[in-house]
């Protein structure tokens, strides 16, 4: 069994990743708190390196190579946000990087690691086809991979987003994030145990893809669905490193519509001026699908990414 990333592995994440990531901004909302009933604290990650918490894990990882391992490059398999941050990372640490992306990844994402240097390589549309295709790349380069979410030092790299939220507003209810494979939400309940352990962490996840959820309550790691989701980045799994922490410090995992995200996602661009991606609005729908669960608490919200595809806007006709 692989060993589990701890609260002091965070720490020593914020200072190996300080100098390579932005501490970004807590911001709030009236108009959203008289909405929600609650007292919301939005931590903007779609100001960070690569428009993503992405980065964080992704420089931790990378960082920590040895010399040796570095030398061989680094490979992954991923959507979009984690590929930008792979080849943004892999490009300060001076090392080649492969990507293999989906056939039906986003334009901008794609754009996106092909400017930061990366070789893209394509694999179908679901995750298994690009766990296949990497494996193959593997075999062939000697990469290292660097896992999306189920890797130690992205886990404790992801960790530092709700640290820094948590030393800016100590007396937070809970932290919520969007779960897909799982690396923000087990960096989160990491984050929370060991800096405020009062704190409830809780993940939301879209019904079309509620693996994560389904396995939560069941105590059984159940596979994707591969369903179509609006919020593209969440249609991952969770793992052995991520199930577990999650199993042992998450207070709950809720799901929310298609029609919510799209909406709550607007609501933002709107309300609060803030360009956020999908995945990113699936937290916030929570607030207006569950209620009674955020209702006069103080809740802090990591606001995931902010890559959109400007040209497929969901609630756009025909996007």
């Amino acid at each position: 069994m692989q060993t589990l990333p701890a609260f002091k592995d965070v720490l020593e994440a914020a200072e190996r990743i300080r100098a390579s990531v932005h501490r970004t901004p807590v911001l709030t909302s009236r108009t959203l708190n008289a909405m929600t009933g609650a007292e919301i604290f939005f931590k903007a990650e779609n100001f960070q390196r690569v428009g993503a918490f992405k980065a964080r894990g992704a420089c931790n990882a990378i960082l920590a190579l040895t010399e040796t391992e570095a030398a061989r490059g680094v490979a992954t398999h991923s959507s979009g946000n984690h590929a930008q941050a792979v080849a943004y990372a892999a490009g300060l640490r001076g090392i080649p990087a492969i990507v293999v992306m989906p056939e039906d990844a986003p334009a901008v994402k794609v754009a996106a690691v092909r400017a930061y240097g990366a070789r893209i390589v394509w694999a179908g549309t679901q995750a298994l086809d690009r766990e296949q295709r990497l494996e193959a790349v593997l075999a062939e380069t000697g990469a290292v991979f660097i896992h999306p979410s189920n890797n130690f030092h992205v886990i404790a790299g992801q960790g530092t987003a709700a640290l820094e939220l948590l030393e800016e507003v100590p007396t937070l209810d809970m932290v919520m994030t969007p779960v897909g494979g799982g690396g923000l939400l087990a960096g989160t309940a990491l984050a929370a145990a060991g800096r405020a352990p009062q704190v409830r962490v809780i993940a939301a996840e879209p019904e079309a893809v509620d693996d994560a959820a389904r396995s939560f309550h069941e105590g059984v790691l159940y596979p994707p669905t591969n369903a179509p989701t609006v919020a593209d980045g969440l249609r991952t799994f969770l793992g052995d490193l991520t199930f577990p922490l999650i199993r042992r410090h998450v207070s709950e995992i809720v799901t929310v519509s298609e029609a919510g995200i799209i909406a709550t996602m607007r609501l933002i661009w709107e309300r609060m001026k803030l360009v956020i991606e999908p995945s990113a609005a699936v937290p916030v729908a929570a607030l207006f699908e569950h209620p009674a669960l955020f209702r006069e608490r103080r809740v802090g919200i990591i606001l995931s990414g902010g890559n959109a595809d400007l040209d497929h806007l969901p609630w756009r006709a025909g996007a």
